[in-house]
């Protein structure tokens, strides 16, 4: 937990210039392709550290759920397409790590928000994840986002949505459903989509990080 505290704490102040950050992958069980999107955090680290003066690494790292490792990590990024299972012990060391400070974005890359409410709650049985609303500071950080997420792949056609897990009135989870951004994230030649839709992706994740740090 120190870790955590003092990167975090160093970074922003600007204490230190050759302290970096580590963006963590979230690995979990159940079939889900938690390895979804490779090139996205590489470039969502790019991205902020030019736009936002963080210090991440730009090489992210995969870490389990359950690992006692998961402190070392300032910023958590889960994903997939599908099931999602997390044991006593590993939603136990989740719940800690947040509480602790940490933090988590979950991106539904299409197919797990059953999955992800089902893993969260047992994380956390006493919380709900509550839809955020445009006015919300996360998206109104250094980019302007008057009308809340950015709809970076089409899915069902739903509308995108930003939900939000909160511990002691400090956001703690932020989940973007029907909206796709670490799809945004990656190499334009991955999904080759519009280079305004990337920049509002990564627009959007630079809020996200922005605002967990600033909270």
């Amino acid at each position: 937990m120190i870790n955590l505290f003092l990167s975090i704490l160093i970074s922003i102040a600007g204490l230190n210039s050759t302290a970096t950050l580590k963006m963590g992958l979230l690995k979990y069980n159940g079939g889900g392709d938690w390895y979804a999107n490779p090139t996205s955090l590489p470039n969502l680290a790019k991205f902020c550290n030019e736009q936002i003066g963080t210090n991440f690494n730009v090489e992210y790292e995969t870490v389990e759920v359950g690992s006692v490792e998961l402190f070392d990590y300032a910023f958590l990024h889960m994903t997939g397409h599908g099931n999602v299972v997390f044991s006593d012990v590993e939603a136990e060391n989740l719940r800690n790590y947040l509480i602790a400070g940490g933090f988590l974005h979950i991106d539904d890359n299409f197919g797990m928000d059953i999955y992800v409410r089902t893993a969260m709650k047992k994380s956390f049985p006493e919380l709900e994840f509550i839809e955020l609303p445009f006015e919300h500071e996360i998206y109104n950080q250094k980019f302007q986002f008057k009308n809340g997420l950015p709809k970076i792949h089409k899915h069902e056609d739903k509308p995108a949505q930003g939900f939000g897990l909160f511990w002691e009135g400090r956001l703690i989870c932020f989940y973007s459903y029907e909206c796709d951004l670490g799809d945004g994230w990656e190499d334009q030649s991955v999904h080759k989509d519009p280079e305004e839709l990337r920049k509002a992706a990564l627009q959007m994740g630079a809020n996200i990080i922005q605002f967990a740090f600033g909270q």
